[in-house]
């Protein structure tokens, strides 16, 4: 149809609805056809809303919809036609146009939506509209669940959905015009509902057991009411204001007016005597201009100080996407009427309608019966009751729904989801980052209500709290999630008044811990599992030392507690982690172990709680007990657990505190310092006992010596109102005094300034630097200990932050390695010190290994065997394979051989060089493979006997299965190639999820390279081979290798020293077993022999270690 057609019918439509003669509306004949005509064109509409548009110009809620409720509501079809058309007129444009549109056309179009909407709520300021919807949905309630028909439920929806829309309509400042304290259309619509009694009927929908499904509906109206409230303003309305708050606007106002009296006397200064014409021209010695001259300087004296090369710069433009992220809407106060009945309905929904709302509505999205995003409404319920709760009078009761583990766990896990969602959905990133804010503000009210649970009166509630921090404490997500947020802040994408929270709440948790921690000796934590190599020393336990003595009082105290206690103490009690990648038998002894802390603590409820919830966890083996365990074994269960010795992960504050202790973490505190003078006075202080912990509580001053931060504390000692910020000064001043100190000793920390520093530098910086640490050691130590040892030592006597900080370099002074290729340079020297080796031992039985011996430069087998071929001194590979003679092979089997001769024989060449143990743990060195790939034919000649030796002292672990499957290829190829008479590479392609395991292991393939398998060659494939080049002999050779052959048992013939005559010429080939099992068994005593040896040195050098290093 035609624009100017639709235009036409729907002012006919309109007109067919009635007229309006004074306060009377006059309905037409065909009403109610008219009604569903306009339905029906809604329906229709295009992108642009254009029916949209054209109803709400011709005001048709204002002058037809509404008088035709108000005075025809007799009329039951025609004024649920009038509800269903206002609920589709009055929907949020956001739904109409699915998001804010970027085009200049559509924008236009979602403006115009939104002002017709905001007409709209002004029309239903009204008393009398609500109560004709109030009167409707009252009726509609007195209604039993069997009298109710579908289109009764339907009208009760359509009325809730009703007013959510007119109270979702955003409001309109510059039409408004309004201050605080006045009443805009918003407070007008608010107490419109309270005086026609709607919001008592939304008390009673809460409440109602019978209503429960109008629960989403019934949070989402709330929330909307209380759109533009805090819970503090709401708590002090009508309350005289307190001496703190009186307090704390008279310091503010005192700050104001220092500035203000600072600014006043800078313009006297700078207002000169003379003319502007006569100020004077000035070199500034020592500042440099763009040439080599000094500054000119033009103007007076007096605006010196603000002088920078920036003025008269033109400002550059930021980039959309490095702009900080904007703030939303700023809060006004509401008036004072409204404040007040919003307060009673508080109170009265706190105590009746809460915590039974809250329990239906988290069932509703845990089974997921609710729309998308509606997690938003309970989290903000969660944090605005509840922060109302604990301002107005707290009552840990009135809360108990949403004051559980479990509610820590559901925010945890949405913080989680919007983070990533944040990462995923760019487009959406500003919804999805005040979403994210949303749920820490619930977060940070959980803890804020768990720290006010602390001071109160009555046991019971403070025995709830110290379970609940047992708890957050104990778990690793619930640590580690504010360093997780401020190691992820984006100013780009989280606005200030998130990372403030942040702040605020990080505060808060540290200083719970360290209220909880105060009178222990460390924390019951839960750590990630590791997998770590097998140490032979017994590891430490973290255990509290208790004496006997000190246990029996502690008894004592805790049996009198204990006595009389209930059977369901405690009951909410969750003694593991479903989510904890730990074992459960080791969260087993977690338990027993928290069990213990308690006792130690003397909080006996808590430790017979956490008893009871671990027994119907861990029934079997009655470990907690049995399930019909009298109390007074259950005492004496207690007594044992208090007693025993378990092991224990255990962590102290300084630990804690320690994890903060990072460039990541200081930088957003740093971002939120830079604003101190619009921040509140808890907010900096939360920021100085930050930068307090780390600068004087772990020693860890030099972390905070940065230009940046300098600049910040210069700015604040020179603010005329410094005496607000007195905190902030005395820690400025500090940082200035240590770093002057510093400076006197070390002349390069005034370039240490230029950059930001891990604990590795700080302690490089404060302590003195070195140029190698771990190349230091080992010239101290000068023992056999590798690399690894000593920098994992390093690491775990926290002398530098990680592993990382003493990376070897990929280069040195002759070797050069080039970023992205794997070119070695050779200087003229080494390829002439390469070819005087070469010609010396052209002619001897291992070349290369005779040159690797004497080459100065470090260079990998591979790297020499490339320079070798590039130079021309050999044809090919073959001819640097090392030779072995036949005249040898009696001698190599030990024929004729003394055992010192031989063990002689066998460690020639097997001197470990320092470096090459250094760089065998080393793995980001890539000549190991490229030289296990360059002569693997090589390492395919090998005797077979090593092979049986280095399986038998070097096992892989875990690799039974591997090695039977490698055996059955192997034994399975050479049958077919026997069969076949074909030799062609067989590819070993494991289909289990071990043999694959075992494949990626290193020590698998090892083994493989010393049985002449092959790599595969380049991206295109995936398996190790078998080479073609291996024959049938050597695949059933090898295939024995990997299990050796049991002793058989002798016959009676050869117990009896008769021999078969068959079995005579056999002679001379059992003498040369005899003698290759001797030659086995002296590699092995020689093998024995290097690993016991080697066992005792590292036993002694680990006591010089430690001692050197302590």
């Amino acid at each position: 149809v035609d624009l100017f057609m639709m235009n036409c019918e729907l002012l006919a439509t309109c007109s067919a609805l009635g007229y309006l003669e004074g306060d009377t509306y006059h309905k037409e004949a065909d009403c109610l056809e008219s009604v569903k005509d306009l339905i029906r064109y809604l329906r229709h509409e295009d992108d642009a809303r254009d029916v949209r548009q054209q109803l709400g110009e011709s005001q048709i809620v204002q002058n037809d919809l509404l008088p035709i409720i108000i005075q025809h509501r007799q009329d039951k079809a025609l004024f649920d036609a009038c509800i269903r058309l206002m609920v589709n007129l009055t929907q949020p444009a956001m739904l109409c146009f699915g998001k804010v549109p970027d085009d200049p056309v559509f924008r236009h179009h979602f403006l115009q939506v939104t002002s017709h909407l905001q007409a709209y709520k002004e029309a239903f300021a009204s008393e009398s509209v609500f109560c004709i919807l109030s009167e409707t949905l009252y009726n509609l309630l007195q209604l039993d669940w069997e009298q109710r028909q579908e289109e009764d439920n339907l009208l009760i929806e359509r009325i809730l959905l009703l007013v959510r829309n007119v109270l979702h309509v955003p409001a309109n400042p510059s039409e408004e015009k309004k201050v605080d304290d006045d009443a805009s259309v918003h407070d007008q619509v608010l107490w419109a509902i309270h005086m026609s009694g709607f919001d008592d009927l939304i008390k009673f929908l809460a409440s109602a057991q019978s209503e429960q499904q109008w629960s989403m509906h019934v949070l989402e109206i709330i929330s909307l009411m209380f759109r533009d409230q805090t819970p503090e303003a709401l708590v002090s309305a009508g309350h005289a204001r307190s001496a703190e708050e009186k307090k704390k606007d008279s310091n503010e106002l005192e700050a104001l007016r220092q500035k203000e009296h600072a600014e006043k006397h800078s313009r006297t200064l700078q207002r000169g005597t003379r003319h502007s014409r006569f100020g004077g021209s000035f070199v500034v010695q020592g500042l440099k201009a763009i040439g080599d001259k000094d500054v000119i300087y033009h103007r007076n004296l007096q605006n010196f100080k603000n002088y920078t090369h920036d003025i008269g710069k033109a400002v550059r433009r930021v980039p959309k996407r490095h702009r900080k992220a904007q703030e939303s809407g700023e809060k006004r106060r509401s008036a004072l009427n409204v404040r007040l009945f919003l307060r009673e309905f508080c109170v009265d929904f706190l105590e009746n309608c809460y915590n039974r709302l809250m329990y239906l509505v988290k069932e509703s999205l845990i089974r997921e019966q609710t729309q998308q995003h509606d997690e938003t409404y309970y989290l903000w319920a969660l944090s605005f009751f509840m922060a109302f709760n604990r301002g107005s009078c707290f009552r840990a009761d009135l809360v108990s729904e949403t004051m559980s583990i479990r509610a820590f766990h559901f925010i945890e896990r949405n913080i989680t989801n919007y983070y990533e969602m944040l990462l995923t959905d760019r487009k959406e990133a500003t919804s999805w980052s005040r979403r994210m804010h949303l749920a820490l503000k619930a977060y940070q009210e959980l803890l804020l209500t768990v720290n006010e649970m602390d001071r109160s009166q009555d046991e019971s509630i403070r025995q709830s709290s110290s379970v609940i921090k047992s708890n957050i404490f104990y778990l690793m997500e619930y640590r580690e999630i504010f360093l997780t947020l401020l190691r992820k802040y984006d100013e780009t994408k989280q606005p200030q008044s998130y990372l403030k929270d942040l702040v605020e709440s990080t505060h808060l948790f540290l200083r719970m811990l360290e209220r909880f921690c105060k009178g222990r000796r460390n924390l019951m934590v839960q750590r990630k599992r590791v997998k770590q190599r097998k140490s032979h020393g017994k590891k430490k336990e973290a255990a509290p030392e208790t004496s006997p003595e000190a246990l029996e009082e502690t008894w004592k105290i805790v049996e009198e507690e204990l006595k009389g206690l209930s059977e369901s103490l405690t009951q909410s009690l969750v003694p593991f982690d479903a989510t904890s990648e730990t074992p459960l038998e080791d969260q087993r002894t977690e338990a027993m172990v928290r069990v213990q802390d308690a006792l130690l603590a003397r909080m006996g409820p808590e430790a017979l709680g956490l008893l009871r919830a671990a027994r119907s966890v861990w029934p079997e083996g009655d470990v907690f007990g049995s399930a019909d365990v009298e109390p007074e074994e259950e005492l004496e269960l207690l007594k044992q657990i208090l007693h025993a010795k378990l092991p224990r992960s255990s962590q102290t504050m300084e630990e804690e505190e320690l994890e903060f202790a990072n460039p990541g973490i200081v930088h957003p505190y740093l971002l939120l310092l830079k604003s101190y003078s619009k921040n509140t006075p808890h907010t900096n202080h939360c920021i100085a006992r930050m930068l307090h912990r780390l600068a004087v509580d772990l020693k860890m001053d030099a972390l905070l010596f940065q230009l940046s931060v300098f600049h910040i504390f210069n700015k604040i000692l020179n603010d005329p109102a410094a005496a607000a910020y007195q905190e902030l000064v005395t820690l400025g001043k500090y940082l200035v005094k240590r770093f002057v100190s510093l400076a006197a000793q070390n002349n390069k920390a005034y370039v240490e300034l230029l950059f930001w520093k891990n604990v590795g530098a700080v302690r490089e910086m404060t302590e003195g630097y070195t140029k190698e640490w771990v190349l230091f050691f080992f010239q101290v130590l000068n023992s056999n200990r590798t690399r690894r040892q000593v920098v994992t030592q390093l690491v775990h006597m926290r002398l530098v932050g990680n592993a990382k900080e003493l990376k070897k370099p990929k280069y040195n002074f002759c070797h050069i390695q080039r970023k992205g290729t794997g070119i070695v340079l050779w200087t003229e020297e080494q390829e002439l010190e390469l070819q005087m080796l070469f010609e010396e031992y052209r002619d001897s039985d291992d070349v290369l290994g005779s040159i690797m011996k004497k080459l100065t430069a470090k260079r990998s087998r591979a790297r020499v065997v490339d320079k070798l071929l590039s130079m021309g001194l050999v044809s090919e590979r073959r001819e640097l394979y090392k030779k072995r003679s036949r005249s040898a092979h009696g001698k190599s089997t030990g024929k004729g051989m003394t055992e010192e001769e031989f063990l002689a024989e066998l460690t020639q060449g097997t001197q470990d060089d320092p470096v090459d143990r250094d760089d065998e743990y080393e793995q980001e060195d890539e000549s190991e493979e490229s030289e296990a790939e360059d002569l693997e034919e090589q390492e395919s000649e090998r005797p077979l006997n090593d092979i049986k030796i280095w399986i038998f002292f070097f096992p892989p672990i875990g690799m039974s299965g591997p090695l039977l499957w490698l055996q059955n290829c192997l034994n399975k190829t050479a049958d077919d190639r026997e069969n076949d008479g074909l030799s062609q590479p067989v590819p070993l392609a494991p289909f289990t999820e071990s043999n694959e395991e075992a494949m990626e292991n290193k020590s698998f393939q090892r083994l493989l390279r010393k049985l002449g398998m092959r790599a595969p060659a380049n991206e295109q494939e995936s398996f190790w081979r078998i080479p073609a080049k291996i024959s049938v002999s050597q695949l059933r050779s090898a295939a024995a290798a990997l299990s050796p052959e049991e002793d058989k048992p002798k016959n009676d013939d050869e117990q009896d020293g008769t021999r078969s005559p068959a079995e005579e010429p056999r002679g001379e080939e059992e003498e040369d077993a005899s003698h290759e099992q001797r030659a086995q068994a002296l590699r092995a005593l020689l093998l024995a022999r290097k690993r016991k040896r080697y066992t005792a040195e590292d036993a002694g050098i680990y006591g010089r270690f430690i001692f050197c290093l302590g």
